[in-house]
């Protein structure tokens, strides 16, 4: 690849993307030359708009909808390959599908991390009739990031999209194999050798590259930067720890919480279920494709109630099933008070610091839909990762923070908010009052709100800038791998009857591993069956900051390791006899994209396998 004139970032959201981008040639050091791409998409039927924002939603038109000269994009004309059921993507996809639902894919990206389900396979809308085409969570992906490409290479035609430095932000709880498939879904689209980024990385490089260099006296060595990001689809929380090393400051990402599947369109559903036994009171009863309807009524309401207090109420229209359509039509209304009260208290409640989410057991048969997450409550998630948090920078070289002797949590000294739930700055302050209060409780000055933050564009100007960065200039967040993770190792016993051989967990990726650096297990060799199935079971940790690689664990705490899902898989033999048992020795690899490859070398002539996270379909659904 040519040497790239623009280092461009996206933001693969789960309701919105966007495309920023850096001028290299007119940037130096932390002065940037920065720009948001208008996106050219359809926001009715042959009428195209350059819009800051590409709704994350796809619409599968019926083949009779819509001619195919009301699909043409400027990139893709009537009559050159466009036909009158291909799918939408953007603005026209979110308004359309608000009245005819079945037909609408969204939360593509929260499909895409879900371990129960085939993510390459055609299961979205996952309540669609049979009549309705469906896609992957994989192909709806690469939809929208084929798009912002295809938008790219039309305004910059003098620049191809594939020459240029790119990278993609994720959730920074995605699993390896969520990685690996979104990678996959950038591959598919046309991306040539793209980052990673986590997302409350990317709002970080965002708020350091907006301020022009004054991010320096707005933090201090020794702070613990929070950053709480609850967009769409998830909830995720990462602490950076503020580092003073020659003279120089430098941020150092020490933690990342869970994957939390709750963000907007929780809130979303939740209202639309409350508006609903509403209607009910009042002998209004709807089907589940009128529920669906009245969710994206709701999204629309709850965004213009929380986002402006002058806005006391707003109309709500669900749409009848029979044929007489406008005047079979329900009405109702949202106001203020009620979203308000709703939101705030059910999902953003004052709790102590010691409150934890509740789990409940769940139903042996439940429908097959995300599994979000059975606590609604973000403030009682964030008070359990601070909790698991406590010992974070315990270990951390240079680091001149302290933390209270009798404190229970790890104390943020600032926090930066990130995702469209804040850009009502009611849901921002009451979070901000529930952390100083229990920074209060033990003893600690409460914590300062970072401001500047962009909280629709952040990420893709973070991603932007931080490609930028990877070029040698401006500033860098450190931190390497956000987790440890584990291979099980099945014990060598006798058989005995009722027990199953104990198992080990090896560690295969410490905590920090950087990034681009193959590292082989020292001192271990083990047998690797080829040509015929085998499983291999896998474990992380955002605790267990102390294993080095190779380390072998027999015992470890309920909270300490989580287990992946299981791969089942067949190595090739390649030139050996299916069933043989190869002297192998493993190597971990965090690549340059962002993502984690566990490779077994042979020791005989130095053959190679990859044995792949999880991508594929898993039994437990």
């Amino acid at each position: 690849m040519s040497d790239p004139k623009y280092a461009i970032g996206i933001d693969l959201g789960t309701t919105h993307s966007a495309l920023s981008y850096v001028d290299l040639a007119a940037s130096d050091g932390e002065k940037t030359a920065q720009t948001v791409l208008g996106i050219p998409q359809l926001t009715a039927p042959g009428t195209i708009e350059d819009l800051p924002l590409l709704p994350s939603f796809l619409y599968l038109p019926h083949p009779d909808e819509m001619a195919a000269g009301e699909l043409a994009l400027p990139w893709r004309a009537a009559g050159d390959g466009t036909a009158a059921g291909e799918p939408v993507a953007g603005e026209m996809a979110r308004s359309r599908g608000a009245t005819t639902p079945i037909r609408l894919v969204s939360s593509a990206k929260s499909w895409l991390c879900h371990p129960g389900v085939d993510r390459r396979a055609a299961i979205l809308p996952n309540d669609a009739p049979e009549e309705v085409t469906r896609v992957s969570p994989l192909e709806a992906s690469t939809r929208y990031l084929a798009h912002l490409r295809q938008a790219w290479d039309a305004a910059h035609p003098d620049a191809p999209f594939a020459q240029q430095a790119v990278t993609v932000t994720i959730p920074a709880s995605f699993d390896p194999a969520a990685r690996e498939l979104t990678a996959d879904a950038a591959r598919a689209a046309g991306y040539e050798g793209l980052t990673l980024l986590e997302e409350p990385q990317a709002a970080l490089y965002s708020w350091i590259q907006g301020s022009e260099g004054k991010w320096r006296k707005a933090v201090k060595p020794g702070d613990i930067i929070l950053v709480v990001d609850v967009g769409g689809g998830t909830s995720d929380f990462s602490l950076i720890a503020v580092l003073e090393r020659d003279g120089v400051l430098e941020p150092h990402r020490v933690a990342v919480g869970d994957h939390i599947l709750l963000g907007g369109d929780n809130m979303d559903l939740a209202l639309a279920h409350m508006v609903a036994r509403k209607l009910a009171a009042n002998g209004t009863q709807l089907d589940a494709w009128q529920l669906r309807a009245l969710t994206y009524g709701c999204r629309a309401g709850k965004e213009a109630l929380l986002a402006d207090a002058t806005v006391q109420t707003w109309p709500i229209v669900v749409p009848s099933r029979g044929s007489k359509l406008i005047g079979g039509s329900i009405r109702t209304e949202l106001t203020r008070d009620e979203v308000v009260n709703f939101i705030v208290e059910g999902f953003f409640p004052k709790v102590d610091a010691s409150s934890r989410p509740a789990v409940r057991t769940r139903a042996g048969l439940t429908q097959l839909g995300l599994p979000y997450a059975q606590d609604a409550a973000v403030t009682k998630h964030l008070a359990a990762f601070l909790g698991r948090q406590l010992g974070a920078t315990a270990e951390l070289q240079g680091y001149e923070g302290r933390q209270p002797a009798e404190a229970t949590f790890l104390h943020p000294t600032a926090v930066l908010f990130n995702g469209g739930v804040f850009k009502s700055g009611l849901l921002a302050q009451r979070v901000m009052d529930t952390i100083n209060d229990w920074l209060y409780m033990e003893g600690s000055e409460p914590a300062r709100m970072l401001d500047g933050a962009d909280l629709d564009l952040a990420v893709a100007r973070g991603a932007a800038y931080y490609s930028y960065v990877r070029r040698g200039a401006g500033v860098r967040i450190r931190g390497g791998t956000a987790r440890s993770y584990y291979v099980a190792v099945e014990s060598s016993m006798p058989a005995i009857p009722g027990m199953e051989p104990p198992i080990q967990a090896l560690c295969v990726a410490p905590f920090g591993m950087e990034e681009g650096g193959e590292i082989e297990l020292p001192g271990q060799q083990f047998g690797l069956v080829v040509g015929e199935p085998v499983n291999f079971r896998f474990f992380e940790s955002s605790t267990r900051r102390q294993d080095a690689i190779g380390e072998l664990l027999d015992f470890w705490g309920p909270d300490e390791l989580t287990e992946l899902n299981e791969i089942q898989m067949t190595l090739s033999p390649d030139g050996r006899q299916p069933g043989e048992v190869v002297q192998v020795k493993l190597h971990a690899l965090a690549t340059e994209a962002g993502t984690l490859e566990l490779l077994a070398v042979a020791d005989d002539n130095g053959q190679r396998w990859k044995v792949e996270f999880d991508v594929r379909a898993t039994s437990n659904g």
